[in-house]
Order: structure tokens, then sequence, then C-alpha cells
């Protein structure tokens, strides 16, 4: 049975973190990337003698699972790592970290078990990468990007700078056109490549292929890039560790900088040592032609180094903070030259905090030197409002993301998030880039209308604002709003609480509803033959982005529904459900969904998953498709008696409550049957009436036996006879009734109970007997589809409650006119002082 990816990624976290101990993240990264390395090359290449590394003699991570519980096995685990480094020039690379560190690892058996326990977690059967290719759709890629990720988190400020997050490197890529690379022999290169995690997300974009090139000054994070690079099948990409300002690397042979096709970079933000060993005033390389960067920040430095990296008709992409966009001093003058040469293609502003180790906020900087010299503008985009909260970071989603490539890629002017600056305009402005100047985000300010507080109505300039909406629902506005008494103003023809009501139930709102759901119909038909078309060794990737991709073009020319908002519905869902079932699909075909499997709890004795279907003892979970949906199609008449006989017990119990809230206080009828804990029990309820009947003649209770035996009503004069004969007899009723109230709740809530347990072993025996056609029902259109549609539903929900809610506001601000608010107030204080009068006392 395949594992879904999540929870390899999840466990794979989970158990590296719990054996870290008390050390930091940015260090026990060195140590857990290693080992994933250790274990993927030697999967992939031990034995075979055309790799292109080599996993020599006692070299390997077999080794490594040898040495369990082996009171030598820090040191050994060095040795074993120095072997493979010695075989493939991989020295100062994967042999950074000591596995022999009493001071990181523990002494004695303390690193014995640690080390025993790290290394078993990468034996697991479902990190077997001797069949993953790392190339964008697999395991291994995903799961060191998981790991960095976190690692990047987790390691506090200025620690976690070895990594872009995916997201922002993304649309780096895309930005500067690497799809529309022709050739592997193109290059890109990265001057402060960190993990080299921005590189390869570049590298994705590369239709043919790309040569790779990075600079790192860090041992340890070279050390990551290098390894990182080797996992990702790029192990002839050059990673030099050095200073990429004072001593930079790559050059050509007249000892002038190399220049490439495509750069990217994320250097560190405003670093006051840049100058270190550089004399920036003679620099031979004549990276600083425009001007010398303030001695204390190097923004401008590490810009003024990808400019001259750049080929002449070269393009690149720089991460940067805000205030290079605008800072005085040496900078402007800098920034004005880079400017006029026309450089500089666009800007897009960042939210704050998505980078790890700083949370001021960011920016990007394109550059392309192909066009500079027929430039007349710089095309911005404030971006600064679209992501979402992850832990104590933000993170751009998929729906920002796209939403920024397309407006970029496209040149699209959209409203208060994106348009072309035409050099003129900031050349106004002294060549001030701060994007705010020329693109404002900001909400439109709710005006209030003095003249409507006055005299009512509501404002037309409020209800002209809603234009969207009247374009699509034409005579609603007239249906809604009448003409006022005077000009400029409108009068409400429908009370604030009747205003949804009659968006929902209007033919204009009915027909746009049925046209949303026509597109999401014409896509599901489009999309359907494809989803059951997937077979065993399929690759999931890229039928999300098919999918996705057509989502959004479909659902773009539909007026009032944001297409982004839809696309990114379909993704996080992918993210967070549909791309498991996907993966477990092409990896153990259509069958893995009649697995439902018995859970086994942990060695704390407990379960690590919730389970879907309980019976006895047996904890069962479902892999693909959750119970609710089998039971939906071949038991609906079993859920529905079950359902009934629910309703049945919870009606009884109800009633039971009622009757105690009634009759259960200190001087109720109840109060003396309730156990110490104050509770009534049905065996408390029984010995009260036992005690009660005890103290009753037997000849009336004989009657009253008789008469309970009989089945009719006991007669209000009967009542009177029996309780005018024992005054508790009726407190002894009441415990009665709540007697059988109690026993009819037990036995309709076992009746429930066993029609449960006999639907859940119907519903499990089923799982065997689904047919493909039956599953294929069941996941794609029961789970995944429907999914979507209730997604879809909800953003037409939005629609009528974004209307409908602005409309409510409106009609209820201008309701009633302040001379009409001060009338009511006069009237009021009247009454008061009326009042006060008839009381005695005078108000002034």
């Amino acid at each position: 049975m395949a594992v879904k990816k999540s929870e390899i990624y999840n466990s794979l976290w989970a158990s590296c973190d719990a054996l870290r101990g008390g050390m930091d993240a940015s260090q026990y990264k060195d140590y857990v990337l290693v080992l994933l390395f250790m274990k993927y090359v030697s999967d992939k290449y031990a034995g075979d003698t055309n790799g292109i590394i080599e996993v020599p003699e006692g070299g390997g991570f077999a080794d490594m699972v040898a040495l369990k519980g082996d009171k030598e096995i820090g040191e050994k685990i060095n040795i074993i790592i120095a072997k493979l480094a010695e075989a493939n020039d991989l020295k100062g690379v994967i042999d950074v970290a000591d596995f022999n560190d009493p001071e990181k690892l523990g002494m004695g058996k303390e690193m014995v078990d640690r080390l025993s326990n790290l290394v078993a977690i990468f034996n697991r059967p479902e990190l077997d990468f001797r069949k993953n290719r790392a190339e964008g759709d697999d395991i291994l890629g995903d799961a060191y990007e998981y790991l960095m990720r976190h690692f990047a988190t987790e390691s506090g400020k200025s620690k976690g700078q070895f990594y872009t997050p995916a997201e922002v490197s993304q649309i780096m890529a895309k930005a500067i056109g690497i799809s529309a690379s022709k050739s592997a022999d193109q290059t890109i290169y990265d001057p402060t490549c960190g993990s080299g995690s921005l590189l390869l997300k570049a590298r994705d974009e590369a239709p043919a292929g790309i040569t790779i090139y990075g600079q790192e000054k860090d041992v340890a994070t070279r050390a990551l890039a290098k390894m990182n690079m080797v996992l990702h099948d790029c192990p002839t990409a050059e990673i030099w560790r050095d200073n990429t300002l004072s001593t930079p690397h790559f050059k050509k042979p007249d000892g002038g900088l190399k220049t490439f096709d495509f750069v990217v970079a994320n250097p560190p933000f405003s670093d006051k040592a840049w100058g270190t060993g550089l004399d920036a005033a003679n620099d031979q390389f004549g990276r600083f032609a425009y001007g010398a960067p303030p001695a204390r920040n190097g923004d401008y430095a590490y810009l003024l180094h990808v400019i001259a990296s750049l080929k002449t008709n070269g393009k690149g992409a720089i991460i940067l903070p805000h205030g290079v966009l605008f800072r005085g001093g040496a900078e402007a003058e800098i920034r004005r030259k880079i400017i006029k040469k026309g450089y500089i293609k666009g800007i897009i502003g960042l939210p704050t905090n998505l980078f790890y180790g700083t949370g001021i906020p960011a920016c990007i900087v394109i550059l392309d030197k192909e066009n500079a010299h027929a430039r007349t503008g710089i095309f911005m985009i404030d971006a600064s409002r679209g992501f979402v909260k992850d832990g104590n970071k933000n993170r751009l989603r998929a729906q920002d993301i796209h939403k920024i490539v397309d407006a970029f890629t496209k040149q699209l002017t959209l409203d208060r998030y994106s348009r072309m600056v035409l050099l003129a305009e900031i050349e106004k402005h002294d060549f001030n880039l701060n994007i705010p100047r020329y693109v404002d985000s900001s909400e439109p300010e709710d005006l209030q209308d003095i003249e409507a507080h006055l005299k009512g109505g509501i404002p037309l300039r409020d209800l002209d604002s809603l234009s969207d909406y009247w374009t699509v629902l034409p005579s609603l506005r007239g249906e809604l709003f009448g003409l006022g008494d005077r000009p400029g103003y409108a009068n409400p023809k429908v009370e604030p609480a009747g205003v949804k009501p009659a968006i929902l139930g209007h033919a204009e709102f009915a027909n746009f509803s049925q046209r949303v759901n026509d597109v999401f119909a014409e896509w599901r038909a489009a999309h359907l033959e494809r989803l059951r078309g997937i077979k065993v060794g399929d690759k999931p990737k890229p039928l999300i982005q098919e999918l996705a991709e057509d989502l959004l073009a479909r659902f773009a020319g539909v007026p009032l529904i944001d297409a982004y908002d839809l696309y990114q519905h379909l993704t996080t869902y992918w993210a967070g459900v549909m791309q498991d079932d996907a993966y477990i699909i092409a990896q153990d075909g259509w069958a893995a969904a009649r697995q439902i499997r018995e859970l086994v709890k942990n060695t704390e004795g407990k379960l690590t998953e919730a389970p879907d279907i309980t019976i006895g003892r047996q904890k069962l979970k479902a892999e693909l498709i959750p119970p609710q949906l089998v039971v939906a199609r071949f038991f609906a008449k079993e859920q529905a008696a079950l359902e009934a006989l629910e309703t049945e017990s919870e009606k009884i119990a109800r009633a039971i409550v009622e009757m105690d809230e009634e009759h259960g206080g200190d001087d109720g009828l109840l109060f003396e049957a309730k156990t110490e804990k104050g509770k009534l029990t049905a065996a408390s309820v029984k010995a009260r009436i036992r005690e009660l009947a005890d103290g009753f003649d037997a000849s009336l209770f004989k009657k009253f036996s008789a008469i309970t035996r009989s089945g009719k009503p006991l007669s209000s004069e009967l009542r009177k006879e029996f309780v005018d004969a024992a005054p508790d007899f009726l407190e002894f009723l009441q415990l009665a009734e709540l007697r059988d109230l109690i026993e009819q709740e037990k036995n309709a809530s076992d009746a429930a109970k066993e029609a449960k347990i006999a639907l859940d072993t119907k519903t499990v025996k089923q799982y065997a007997k689904l047919t493909d056609v039956d599953i294929q029902l069941l996941l794609i259109e029961d789970k995944w589809l429907a999914t979507l549609e209730a997604h879809v539903a909800g953003e037409l929900d939005r629609v009528s409650q974004s209307l409908a809610g602005r409309l409510k506001l409106l009609t209820e601000r201008y309701a009633v006119p302040l001379p009409k608010l001060a009338e009511s107030v006069e009237m009021l204080q009247t009454k008061v002082e009326a009042h006060l009068k008839h009381m005695g006392f005078a108000w002034n």
C-alpha cells in the first residue's frame, strides 16, 4: 500500500525534530540533510558502474544501518561519509557535520540511541529512492524542500537566510522568462546561492534544461547547495565557495566577469560588511561605474554585481529591501543612472515577513538588458496584500503567485494592483521608485454623506460604486431602490433584513448562478475522462497544472467571481487531499481505494490517526474513500433508518434533561433521587421509587399497580385520591415517568448502536466489492468534484453576501435622518422629565 506524500513529509519532520534535543535547527539540518543525501545516492547509484556518483565499499547508507547500537556509531558514520566524499570529490560538502560530536549529539548511550534512531528514520520503506528520479514530480525533491523550509522556519533570525521561499523563487523564474530558453547550454547564475533552492526552482522552468552556476561564502551552506544539486540530478552544477563581491569566482579568459543569460539572487539585506576585502572605487571588474554604494549598506553592491554579470541580452531578478527604491544619497544617484540605462524592467512589491531571518518588506527588481535601449517605463506591482498567515511567517498562496506572474508577463493594468509607469513620470518624482507613489493598493475610503445623515436617502454615489453588480443584475437596483425626494439620492424599497432574500430570489441572480454553475459543469465535463484515466506510472503534477490552469481560464471571463480564488480552492484542495489520492492511484492503481486498514497504536500506546469506523475494538481507516460516501451510494435506506433511531434517542434524552431542569432543583420532585454527584441515573431513580413504594399502604399501591398495568391514564380524581392518601405520591408519579423515559432512551440508544454496528459492518464489507467504476464514481465525482462544486457554491454565496452586506449597511446608515433622531431624543427627554417630576425630582 502506498504511503501518502503528506504523511511521509510530516512523519519525516516530526521524527527528526523529536531527535533534535537542544540543538539549534540551523545546525541540526546539517546532520539530517547529509543522511537524506547518503540514502538517496546509495539507493540510486550503489552497484551502478555507470552512475555519476560512486558508492564505494563501506561508504553507503546500508553501512550506516548496520551500525545500529554500535558504541562507536558516531566515529564510524564519519568514516562512511568520508569514503563517499573522497570517491566523488565531495570533501568539504558532505563531511561538514561531525557525527561524533558529543556536545551536539550527547555522550555514550545518548549518542548511540540518537544516531541509531536517526538513521532508522531514513531506512523506512516509503523512502526508497531506487525508482525516484528527483525531477519535479517525486518524493525526494518535495521531501528535501519540506525539510529545508521547516529548518529555515525553526532556525530563527539571521540563521534562515540559506533558504529562499519556493513561492518567491517561482515568481522570479517566471518573471525573467526562463521558460522561453531553448538550450541546456544557456546559463543561470546566483551570486549568493545559499542552499541552491532559488537556482533549482529556476531550473524547473527551463524546458530544455540549463547550465547552473552559483557562489556562496558560507561553508556549510555551500555544502547544502552542492548536495541539493546532486539530489535534484544537477551534479554538474558549479557551486563555488567564496565571497562574491570581494572574490568573484566566475571569470572570462581575459579576467573580466563571466556573464550569464539569467541571474537570480537573494542577497543578505543591507549587508554592513559588504566592502570587506574590496576597493569599490578601483574595482577591477568595473561593477561600480554608476557609483560606489554606501560603506555600511550593500544592497546596491549586490544589485550592481548582478547587472555586471548579465549578458547584453541577459535577464535577472534580485530580492532587495524596499529601501533601495527610495533611499537618498549615493543610492539615489546610482538608482537614477540605472533607470536611465533602462535596465529595470519591473518592480514587484511583496508582503512583509515572507523571508526567513527578517520580517522587513522586500521587493523583486526585474532586470532586462536586451530591451533596455527601448524601455519607456517600469512595470510596477503592489502585491503586498496577497498572502496567508503560516505560523509566524506570511506565505504567498498559489493564487498570489499566479496573479503576480500574469500581471507582469502580460503587463496587465489592474486597479490598485499593477500598471506601467512611464519613465517621464518617474523622473518627475526625482527617480524615486517607492511603489505607493505609483500604485495605491489601499482600500477606498467609505465616505459618510453629511446631507444623507441630515435629510435621509441613499447617496447615488454609493450605489453607483456597485456598478459591477448592476451590470450583471441590471433590474435588481430598481427593485431595491426608488427615486429619492431630491437629486443625487435614492430611497430604499426593501427593509434591511429583506435585502439578501430579495437578491437570492431575483431572476437575474438565478440566471447568474446558473451561468457560474454551467461554466463549472463544462470544466468538469472536459476533465472527467482525464481523471478517470489516471493509471499506474502517471505523474500527478502535470495533472493539477492542467486542471488548475483550465479552471482559471474558464472563470476569467465570469463577472463578480474571482477566478484566482477558485484557482486557490483547487490548489489548496490538491495540496491537502487530492494530491495524496492521485499519487496513491498512480502507484497502486484504483484498487488501492478498496483498502480499509486497522489502525495500530504507536510505542506510546496512542493512535496517530483518527479512525473512520470503529467496530468493537477495531479502529479502521479508509485510505481514499470516506465511509460516508460509500454509505450514501449503497446504504442510503439503512442510514435513514439509523438517523431516525438516533433522532428518537436524542428526543427522549432532551425530554429527560427538560424534566431535570423543571423538577430537579433543591425543592423539586426529583431532587431526592439524585446521586451524590447530582446526577439522575436509572439505578438512583429506581431506588427512590422503591423507597417511596415501601411507605405506601399496600392496598393503595395494589390499586395503582392495577391501573398502570391496564394502560389507562390516571384520572384527576384518582390522582387526588392517591395524593390525599400519600403526600409523596406526586414525587412517585414523577419518578415513574422519568424511569420510563430512561428505559425508552436506553432502548432507543441500544437500537441505534446496533443499527450503527450493522451499517458499519456492511460498509466495511462493501469496500472489497467495489468495482473500478464504483471507485471512480465515489472518488472522482462524490469526493473530488463534489468538494470543488461546494467551493463554487461558496463563491456564489460570497457574491450575494457582499452585495447584500453593503446595501444593508447603507440602508441602515441613513435610515433615520438627524432631525428625526433629535426629535426622538426630545420626545424621550420629555417623557423622562415627566416621570422624574411624578417621583418628586426636578431635571435641568
